[in-house]
Parts: C-alpha cells; structure tokens; sequence
C-alpha cells in the first residue's frame, strides 16, 4: 500500500516539474489551523510559493476564483501562477514574511496597521462589484452550523462529555431565536478570516495597495459587519478598547448611508456567534486534529464572547453557558487531551 505522505511527495514534485521549477528547493512555511500547506521555491529567482492544498479538505478553485476577484476590485491578492484543481497545488505570489502580527509582535504602532485596514473593508463594502462574485450566502443554515461548534466541541473539551442532547436542542432554539430576531442586513463580500494573522504589508503605491491579503477562500455573501468585527475583535490579539471604538467609529464615519442601528445590532450577535464559532474550532483543532497550541486563546474568545452577553437577544445565551459550563470550569482550561479523546471515542486523529 503507498504511503499517503509519499504519494502526495510525488504530486507534489510533477506538479513543480510541469510548472517549470523542478530543481527548486521547498522551504515549508509554518502550518495554520486549515490542511494547507505553503512551501517557499527557493533557489529559483522567482517569488513563488507552492500552495499545498488536499482536495479531499480544502477548495483550491474557490481559492483561485476569489483571488481574481480580489484583484479585480482593486485589492492585493496573491497572483496565480500555474494550477493543479485536481490534484489541489498552485502556486501564488510570496508577499514576504510581514503578516501585520508579526509587524506588530516587533512593535509596530497597531493604530498604524488597523487603520488602513478598516479603509480596505470600507473600501470593498463601497464598491457595487464587491458581491458580483458568485458565492453562497451567510445564511441561517451557516450561522447556525457554525454556532453548534461550541456545544459539539467546546463543551466536551470542558466538561469530559459530550454535550446532553436536551441542552444542545436547547441552545440551537436560542441563537434561531436570536438570528431571526434580527433586521435583515446590509450585505456585501465577506471574506470570514479577516484579521492581522491574514493581512501583509507589502510594496504599494497606496496604503490599501500595501495590504497584502491571505485566507479568503472562504469567502460569502453575507452581513457587512461580520469582517469588521473579525478585525476587531481578534481570537488571537489583545487590543485596547480604547482603539476598538476608535476602529469601529473610524468605520461608521466613513460609511455615512448604513444604518447605524442596524449594523452595531449585527456587529453583536456575530460577535457572540463569532465567538461560539471559534471555541468550538479551537477545541476541535486540538481534540481531533493534535493541535493543543490553540487552547492558548480560548480564555480570550470566552472573555470576547461574554461582551456580548448583555445583549437582550443574547442573555438567554448566557443563562445557558451558566447552566451548562459553571464559569470556574472556563477559566481553568486545563485538559487531559488524551482522556477525552478516548472517553469521546477519538483515540484515532483523523487528520
């Protein structure tokens, strides 16, 4: 039987081989929470990276189409050099190593990064041509999937047991309540991952043109507020509140004909669900998937989470987080991951 590693070795070097870089030397960048995986070409004279995208997990051609429409709009997203949609390989522009995290873990001015970056989201949320693109809806069905993560990953992780099927029923009939209790939104392009993690500075003749930008390819058509709130309100970062209204004031004043109400009513119940969303992916990356460095965030995505709280829409949400996970049992994240692998019956990573 092959070795999967060896197989997809093999792929990987036709595929440099077609594209002209067969002597190019793979210099792998480090690993995110997707199964992707970048390779630098060194020793080539080009400034390629080799995305290394499986296509049983991951979806090269909504990458490749969401670029060209980035770079339609004006915007810098990697260019595409040759592509392999079937076997899941492309290579794409190298913007360099200057993430806007690693820019600012070296000190930068956050008020110097953010800023232009709220332009960028003001700038795609203006044009007309943003949510041409082809692309499924942020819907209710969406919402709610992604909301379930919480109950179905993070309440094991903390309590050692699956969640009881009562509460979770329970829980989904909050946020449907919530969800449908909203006005409809102002949509546009939502890009889902935006924030500093996904964002480069790069060479440019204008501020927006020196953002590079990464991580869209799972992008939607959905309510305004959702990047903005991705920016600011970071899993990974601490930012001064301060600076968050500063940023969220910024985006309003530049956006004069959106219903005020309207969005900060979105900008808080996507936060709160943003929130459950990314706990319950956390917990899964490191109970499935053997990444444990994510549990690192998650006091901060809890801490996020309970701001939202107060909303009248969401307090039942927080009576049930009460019920169902005492709050000393979020503050004191300190798991056997082994041991709820096995009570939970996955022993076996399935990555």
């Amino acid at each position: 039987m092959t070795d999967p590693l060896f197989h997809r070795e093999a792929l990987r070097r036709e595929f440099l081989s077609q594209a002209g870089f067969a002597d190019a030397d793979l210099d792998p960048l480090r690993p995110d929470a997707s199964f992707r995986r970048y390779f630098r070409l060194t020793g080539s004279g080009k400034h390629w990276l080799l995305m290394d995208a499986p296509p049983e997990s991951e979806n090269i051609e909504a990458y490749l189409r969401v670029a060209r429409h980035l770079t339609g709009l004006g915007l810098r997203a990697p260019k595409i050099g040759h592509t392999d949609t079937v076997n899941g390989f492309a290579l794409v522009e190298d913007f360099g190593n200057d993430t806007f995290t690693a820019l600012l873990n070296t000190g930068e001015d956050a008020t110097h990064l953010y800023s232009p970056a709220v332009d960028l989201l003001v700038q795609i949320h203006q044009n007309p041509q943003a949510s041409t693109i082809a692309l499924p809806s942020y819907d209710l069905a969406t919402l709610m999937a992604e909301a379930l993560l919480l109950p179905d990953w993070f309440v094991p992780l903390i309590t050692g047991n699956p969640v009881d099927p009562t509460a979770r029923t329970c829980y989904q009939e909050i946020w449907e309540n919530a969800l449908r209790h909203l006005p409809p939104p102002a949509t546009t392009l939502v890009l889902r991952d935006f924030h500093v993690d996904n964002l480069m500075r790069i060479q440019g003749n204008t501020p927006i043109q020196q953002i590079g930008l990464l991580d869209f390819q799972d992008a939607l058509i959905g309510p305004i507020a959702y990047d903005v709130l991705s920016l600011l309100e970071d899993a990974r970062r601490d930012l001064p509140p301060s600076l968050v209204e500063q940023l969220h004031q910024q985006y309003l004043s530049a956006m004069p004909l959106l219903d005020v109400d309207n969005f900060n009513a979105w900008y808080r119940s996507l936060g709160a669900q943003r929130h459950c969303k990314v706990a319950g992916i956390f917990s899964r990356l490191a109970l499935r998937d053997d990444k444990p460095v994510y549990l690192e965030h998650i006091p901060r995505v809890i801490a996020l989470l309970q701001q939202h709280l107060n909303d009248p829409l969401l307090t039942p949400l927080g009576e049930w987080l009460d019920e169902v996970i005492p709050q000393h049992q979020w503050t004191s994240l300190d798991p056997d991951l082994d041991q709820l692998r096995a009570t939970l019956g996955l022993s076996q990573r399935s990555n």
